[in-house]
């Protein structure tokens, strides 16, 4: 089922043929009844009939908004043109809108890749471009596009890890982009068929599910710790092995193994230390 785009009518010179139709008929009623000629007043009837029934095939139509047509059933094509129109007075007409929406899914709560259970939504924005298979193809093209997009960002959510754990590892909190566009591209691929476009799909929160939330912060703290202090201890290594180098170069002082060894220990407690280290001047000896 593909959109057909028809032709109509421009609908004011109608309702202006079906006023003055009507008027003619209440003229002919009255004066028929008037002067008791049964045949005016038939004639009378049926144009007000006809007035009524040519009324009855005036609609409405907005901006970015589309009017689809069937006759007893059958599809017959699809009117877009703005302002009053007019059709045939037996066609079934059902307008669909073609404006640009959006909506937030509710917080959805599943299981990431690793099997933590975390609170997901989005928003997402999208657009009816084919009525026909809007109307047709799906029962309510509305309630399908809110079911589709939570089954969409289930099924994304299991796919991804929420913190990335190496390097180069997409996760859900790291690579919003990424994550965005598979999204929107899963969701494409469910609401094809129902004649939606969808133009944007984003991750608006995201979080642990309450029950490991605590838990799960202590872990990203011990995380980012134990890189705060590895990044450290490569530093100091780094200094150790210069001022040592220096040393020797310069020839300021000679140390052998075990007082290199006292010497790098107490750089490192000084490099990797918490707090301000608080030195003791040996002024009796060179050591």
């Amino acid at each position: 089922m593909k959109e057909n785009p028809t032709q109509s009518l421009s609908g004011i010179p109608v309702l202006l043929g079906c006023l003055g139709l009507g008027a003619v008929g209440a003229y002919a009623f009255l004066g028929g009844v008037a002067s008791e000629s049964g045949a005016s007043v038939v004639v009378a009837i049926l144009a007000g009939a006809l007035a009524f029934f040519g009324l009855s095939g005036l609609y409405k139509i907005e901006p970015n908004q589309a009017a689809v047509l069937s006759l007893f059933g059958k599809y017959v094509g699809t009117v877009k043109d703005n302002g009053l129109r007019w059709n045939n007075p037996l066609y079934a007409k059902r307008k669909v809108s073609q404006r640009i929406r959006n909506f937030e899914s509710g917080k959805l709560k599943v299981n990431e890749l690793d099997g933590s259970p975390i609170e997901i939504a989005a928003v997402i924005v999208w657009q009816v471009v084919d009525s026909a298979e809007a109307v047709y193809n799906v029962d309510d093209y509305e309630t399908f596009v809110h079911i589709q997009s939570e089954s969409a960002l289930r099924a994304m959510a299991t796919s991804y890890p929420y913190d990335q754990h190496e390097d180069g590892q997409l996760s859900l909190r790291s690579h919003a982009a990424e994550i965005s566009l598979h999204l929107q591209q899963e969701l494409q691929d469910r609401l094809a068929d129902a004649g939606v476009n969808v133009i944007d799909a984003r991750i608006s929160h995201l979080a642990y599910a309450p029950e490991i939330a605590h838990a799960m912060l202590q872990r990203q703290q011990a995380n980012a710790v134990i890189a705060a202090r590895t990044r450290i201890v490569a530093g100091a290594v780094g200094m150790v092995e210069m001022a040592l180098a220096e040393l020797q170069k310069n020839g300021v002082v000679q140390l052998d193994e075990e007082r290199k060894a006292h010497m790098v220990s107490n750089l490192l407690v000084v490099l990797c230390g918490d707090r301000g280290a608080q030195p003791i001047v040996n002024a009796g000896s060179l050591y």
